[in-house]
């Protein structure tokens, strides 16, 4: 086998959640470039049939599902609407996630539950479902995305409901590694720095100190540059990898 062609995902089917915008939206072309089709899953039925559009215009089937993957019941739903318009999946990206900045203090009791609801709770639901079916099929993928701020202090806002939720995410990616690797599912996560997204605003001046010019690159990401890591995690190239985190971060972590 070329070694390029390790990195090919013909015929595979994937879902990704929150992929509709920002690194979702880039997870899910590359990975239609790679050759996969690709369901996505998100909240804004507009934006999902867009992001489908451009599936389809790479030559791959695009299915967009409207879901709450924060409800148990409707990640079940999902899930078997994609396993039955797809005929399975073999690559799982947990990609939804929410970062809310405010002092622990200022944090009300609902504000963390959303966010522990969606960036954890709902990668757990997605997995735990997508799991049976994998095991059945031989096995399979899943790629969460974790981030840097699992093992940083972020400045100069504070974030602490973020970071706590995606420190967990990395956790559970290395236990379920662990517990699925017998049945041929590899379990890994991809920790982003700072990628200029909507929820991330990497250009805005009062960040730029401590988010650009404290990394060695000093420069932040797109998601394009980010995408062709998941297309490595999800494919062969990554045939011995499981229970890893690979950090992209543009060196931040390394001071």
């Amino acid at each position: 086998m070329n070694v390029l062609d390790t990195f090919a995902l013909t015929g595979k089917r994937a879902l990704i959640t929150g992929g509709n915008r920002g690194l979702g939206r880039a997870f899910a072309l590359a990975l239609a470039e790679a050759g996969a089709d690709v369901a996505i899953a998100a909240r804004d039925a507009e934006r999902n049939a867009a992001v489908a559009g451009e599936i389809e215009a790479r030559g791959r089937r695009g299915l967009a599902i409207q879901a709450d993957i924060t409800a148990p019941d409707e990640v079940r739903r999902l899930v078997a609407d994609v396993t039955a318009e797809l005929g399975g999946i073999d690559i799982l990206v947990n990609n939804a996630g929410i970062a809310i900045h405010r002092p622990a203090l200022d944090i009300p009791p609902e504000e963390w539950q959303q966010v522990i609801d969606l960036n954890l709770t709902a990668l757990w639901n997605c997995s735990t479902a997508v799991a049976p079916g994998m095991i059945e099929a031989g096995g399979g993928v899943i790629v969460n995305v974790g981030s840097m701020s699992a093992g940083i202090v972020n400045r100069p806002q504070w974030q602490a409901s973020y970071n706590a939720s995606k420190a967990a995410v990395h956790h559970l990616t290395r236990s379920l590694a662990a517990e699925w690797a017998p049945h041929g599912i590899r379990v890994n996560a991809l920790a982003p720095g700072y990628v200029k997204t909507d929820m991330s605003p990497v250009d805005q001046p009062e960040f730029r100190q401590n988010w650009i010019l404290d990394a060695p690159l000093q420069r932040y990401a797109t998601p394009e540059e980010i995408a062709p890591s998941v297309v490595y995690l999800a494919g062969p190239a990554s045939s011995f990898m499981t229970g890893s985190v690979l950090l992209i971060d543009g060196g931040y972590s390394v001071f």
